[in-house]
């Protein structure tokens, strides 16, 4: 611990709250006072309360809390520090017991009068805020620990990090980022994760993501062993549309074992492709399923066929688009299996699944039909492909191509000596 500096207080005194849904404390410690404080003469419990003190006391070692509180609860004390030190005890024994209402009670009772030694007066201070915000009352429990530093002088990391997750439940992000700040400039020698996790926190609320990823950054060189910040870099950096770095990121993680999470493994798959190399995104992305890692479901059976079909393997594109529509039916998957069958030659095995995606009730229908009239056209038959393109003049969106198709397919059926009727 330390005193607050100039600087701090004015820095303090400056921060401005973005959320605006609570105002800022600021410390302001009066250091002739602490000071006068800490000299003051130690003092004793009176004998008869001491007495009675003692006794709960010893219940307590017991393990006898209730009746330690009991008797603590007995006790008249006319004297203040007698009386705020009962309290104090009350308060810390009932916290034990997590009767919080009773224990907040008894806490603000021992602090009021301000009448107990400096350092217990300063510790139940630090237990009110810690109190408070337990139960949730954030607010409250900035004030206590903002009268903590009043009273001490002093600031502690922890004691910043508290009043920063005070905040961010308050939704004051500004402020959050203000104490993290000091919480991570005094630990700098022991850094405390949680610390830089606040401030992420806090920028991914304001949608701050390159302040987001600039943490994050930091939190690599901070902790390097340490495989989450790792992951979360990569994905932040999704956020700021860096893929590069992503890519760069998620694969050192990958090579040093730090990736355990079905995202992770779809996010690093993911960044080859948007790096425009969906060959290896589809290889590490079939890698990963049949390993376990990712799911074996429609969802992620269907993103490998994709990544395959842009990295133009049309072969495993239709096989995973077939596997996919297998799920559940899905009219549309089946449509893609049969497109690219047709590409690959495989007329009959293109047709029946077109067919399918028919039957399933795609509404696609003319791109279904027109992918059935060249499939039945290789194979020369012209009367199935006429009739296939005919009906694919029905839909708008193939209608101007279906119309020239139609014509190219009777003249070759003429010239075949096919009859369509």
């Amino acid at each position: 611990m330390k005193h607050l500096s100039k600087a701090t207080a004015l820095a303090l005194l400056l921060s401005i709250s973005g959320a605006a849904l609570t105002a800022p404390a600021v410390a302001a410690p009066n250091y002739a006072e602490i000071e006068k404080r800490k000299k003051a003469k130690t003092k004793i419990m009176g004998e008869r309360v001491g007495k009675k003190v003692v006794k709960a006391f010893e219940l307590y070692n017991e393990d006898k809390v209730d009746e330690a509180i009991a008797i603590l609860r007995e006790i008249e004390a006319s004297d203040d520090y007698d009386a705020a030190t009962v309290n104090r005890y009350l308060g810390q024994l009932l916290a034990q017991k997590e009767k919080m209402k009773d224990a907040l009670k008894y806490i603000e009772l021992a602090i009021k009068p301000d009448a107990l030694n400096f350092k217990d007066q300063a510790d139940t201070m630090k237990l009110y805020g810690d109190l408070l915000s337990s139960q949730e009352r954030f607010q409250d429990a900035i004030k206590a620990y903002t009268n903590w530093m009043d009273f001490t002088g002093e600031e502690d990391a922890k004691v910043y990090a508290l009043l920063a997750n005070s905040y961010f439940q308050l939704q004051n992000y500004n402020q959050v980022i203000v104490n993290a700040d000091k919480a991570i400039a005094m630990s700098k020698e022991k850094p405390v994760k949680d610390y830089y996790q606040l401030k992420v926190g806090a920028y991914f609320e304001l949608k701050q993501y390159k302040n987001l990823v600039s943490v994050a950054e930091t939190m690599v060189k901070v902790f390097p062993a340490d495989p989450k910040v790792w992951t979360n870099l990569g994905r932040f950096y999704m956020q700021t549309e860096e893929f590069s770095k992503g890519l760069t990121t998620m694969q050192v993680a990958y090579d040093k074992g730090y990736i355990e999470s079905e995202t992770d493994y779809k996010v690093l798959a993911s960044f080859y492709s948007l790096v425009d190399v969906p060959y290896k995104a589809a290889v590490y992305y079939e890698k990963f399923i049949k390993a376990d890692k990712v799911k074996r479901n429609k969802q992620n059976v269907s993103a490998l066929a994709s990544y395959y079909h842009a990295a133009k393997h049309i072969k495993e594109a239709a096989k995973y688009y077939e596997e996919a529509a297998a799920f559940d039916n899905d009219a549309d998957l089946y449509r893609r299996a049969g497109s690219l069958l047709v590409e690959l030659q495989n007329y009959p095995a293109a047709i029946e699944r077109l067919n399918k995606a028919l039957e399933l009730g795609s509404d696609k229908k003319g791109s279904i039909y027109s992918s059935l009239a060249e499939a039945y056209l290789y194979q020369e038959k012209y009367k199935q492909a006429y009739d296939a393109i005919v009906k694919a003049q029905d839909d708008p969106s193939t209608a101007k191509f279906a119309k020239s198709w139609a014509s190219f397919i009777k003249d070759k059926a003429q010239r075949k000596g096919v009859s369509l009727k």
